[in-house]
């Protein structure tokens, strides 16, 4: 489950509709009239039109997107020109339900647009998708999105509301270095061949103390995977220093910062990556028939550019990788398909790692993600999210809908989709092939049978190349993960335990720790400062005879 979850803060902490709005009087639903200025756009757009209604002004209503935000209903474009008109009304998809259905009474709505490019991939598909430069923007503040003043409106009379859109997103100031931290950009020349258009990965690079005294040194490399940098750091005092988030276990940027430039801080250097895809804001990391050869890049193109650039020890016991939800995912796939590259993998609250536990659906053995049969006449909702108490937060029918309206073919940027677009084939209209309906929930098996023979079931993976994988695995497999994960990530977790309790020649039992009691997905088993000392003594516990270990100063 993606660290995305937080990228925007209200998105998946708004208020909450459940399956349907919040009960009051149903009455006609307006027409939304919605069109472009030419000064925002010129050219005509084909992208994902989205009005959004919400109870307040403020924040904006696209900031409160989320499972949990306000209701929002979608069409697509398809070279719609400047002025002209496009509509939504109730025959428009919307969540949690239609506009139709919607209680009577004051709104706040706001349109934008996602605006897509034709990009011809080298596979011979020709697309529209979301393109950028691979640094990590959701819709509703990516460069070169469109959007509308916001306006208030009432449900319940009928009639036409207008909505013109005059805004365009401006790009981003440029990341700006420091004396501890760089940033760098590579383009990546296999994805740029795959895509047909030059393809960007971003890294963040923090320095160690002392690097610029000495010239000589090469520093082991930790990749703390996951979107934007997981790690924070901050030279200056902010709120909520001098504690420990209560949460998760981590530290401000500036305590790190202060345990950084300790003369007892293991000398390494920490790395973050960037690299959107336009069904998600990572990769994963690996090869996927959708997103292209991200694995080969990172591990062929990125990493080399890194390790020479910045004086990095080019041998597996001096690379460790560590990452959370998504990032966990990445770091073990990395480590299992690349064991002779890695010297180690600390795996924490990995997206779903045995798709027998795909959250709560087994893909191989249940007919519909959304509702789970119990006894003999009744059914009940898939749970998808939950507290740390066990209440259900969202379901997976709820999930489902709310892609459903952010994008069609996939392209919603969203968590199930990000895994369609990772693990699944190409449809036969070049866009991901769903494993589930979005809508009804019927699972299509032959595209769990393809993403289980390709690979991405990572505890069937690991199983079916035990022989030649597990020896290379012995002492580098780490796994956290709290016992009551919000996503039930946990349960996979499991299943890759107790593989690895049965595995022989070699058996290899790993290490698993697991918070208790009631620890969620924000769980992590340590503060930053205390991971990258554990992994500084697991690199120096590694090093080979005869090594120079002249980071160890």
């Amino acid at each position: 489950m993606s660290n995305r979850l937080s990228l925007l803060a209200p998105l998946f902490l708004a208020i909450g509709p459940g399956s349907r709005p919040p009960a009051g009087r149903v009455a006609a639903p307006p027409r939304f009239e919605v069109s472009f200025t030419a000064a925002a756009h010129a050219a005509p757009v084909t992208g994902r039109l989205i009005v959004v209604l919400a109870k307040a002004a403020e924040p904006e209503p696209r900031m409160l997107v989320s499972p949990l935000g306000p209701p929002i209903f979608a069409i697509d474009l398809d070279q719609l020109r400047p002025a002209q008109v496009a509509v939504v009304d109730s025959k428009a998809i919307g969540y949690p339900a239609s506009l139709a259905e919607l209680p009577e009474g004051d709104y706040y709505a706001q349109a934008v647009i996602d605006v897509y490019t034709q990009v011809h991939r080298a596979d011979g598909h020709t697309i529209w998708v979301h393109m950028n430069d691979g640094h990590i923007e959701v819709f509703q503040i990516a460069a070169g999105n469109l959007y509308s003043d916001v306006q208030r409106v009432h449900v319940g009379a009928g009639g036409t509301v207008k909505l013109a859109i005059n805004h365009v997103i401006a790009k981003g100031p440029p990341d700006e270095d420091t004396e501890w931290v760089k940033h760098v950009s590579i383009q990546s020349q296999k994805l740029t061949q795959f895509w047909g258009r030059p393809i960007f990965v971003h890294a963040t690079v923090l320095l160690p103390k002392g690097y610029a005294e000495h010239p000589d040194a090469r520093y082991p490399s930790i990749y703390s995977l996951g979107h934007g940098t997981p790690f924070q750091f901050s030279t200056t005092a902010g709120r909520g220093c001098g504690t420990i988030n209560p949460v998760t276990g981590t530290e401000c940027g500036y305590d790190f910062y202060k345990e950084w430039i300790t003369d007892s801080m293991p000398r390494v250097i920490a790395i973050s990556l960037e690299q959107q895809t336009p069904y998600f804001p990572d990769s994963y990391s690996v090869n996927s028939a959708n997103n292209g050869p991200y694995g080969d890049a990172i591990v062929d193109e990125v990493m080399p550019a890194l390790e020479e650039k910045f004086r990095i020890i080019r041998q597996p016991y001096g690379r460790v990788l560590e990452g959370a939800s998504t990032s966990g995912w990445q770091t073990l796939a990395m480590m299992l398909q690349h064991p002779d590259f890695f010297g180690g993998a600390f795996v924490l609250q990995p997206d779903p790692i045995d798709f027998r536990h795909y959250q709560q659906t087994n893909i191989y053995a249940d007919s519909n993600a959304f509702s789970v049969p119990v006894g003999q006449y009744m059914t009940t909702e898939r749970p998808f999210r939950r507290t740390t108490q066990g209440q259900v937060v969202w379901t997976t029918r709820q999930l489902s809908r709310f892609e459903a309206v952010l994008g069609s073919h996939g392209r919603s940027s969203y968590q199930l989709e990000a895994w369609e677009a990772v693990y699944g084939p190409v449809g036969a209209d070049g866009y991901p092939r769903p494993l589930w309906d979005k809508l009804t929930g019927k699972i299509d098996h032959e595209v769990a049978a393809y993403m289980r023979d390709h690979g991405f079931d990572l505890r069937e993976y690991a199983q079916r190349n035990w022989s030649t994988l597990g020896p290379k695995l012995v002492g580098k497999l780490h796994f956290f993960a709290g016992d009551m994960d919000d996503f039930y990530l946990n349960l996979a977790v499991y299943d890759f335990q107790e593989m690895l309790k049965s595995s022989t020649n070699p058996h290899y039992e790993a290490e698993f720790t697991f918070g208790r009691p009631m620890k969620g997905h924000s769980w992590h088993a340590w503060t930053w400062a205390g991971f990258v000392r554990r992994a500084g003594a697991f690199v120096k516990s590694n090093v080979p005879a005869g090594e120079r270990a002249d980071w160890a100063y």
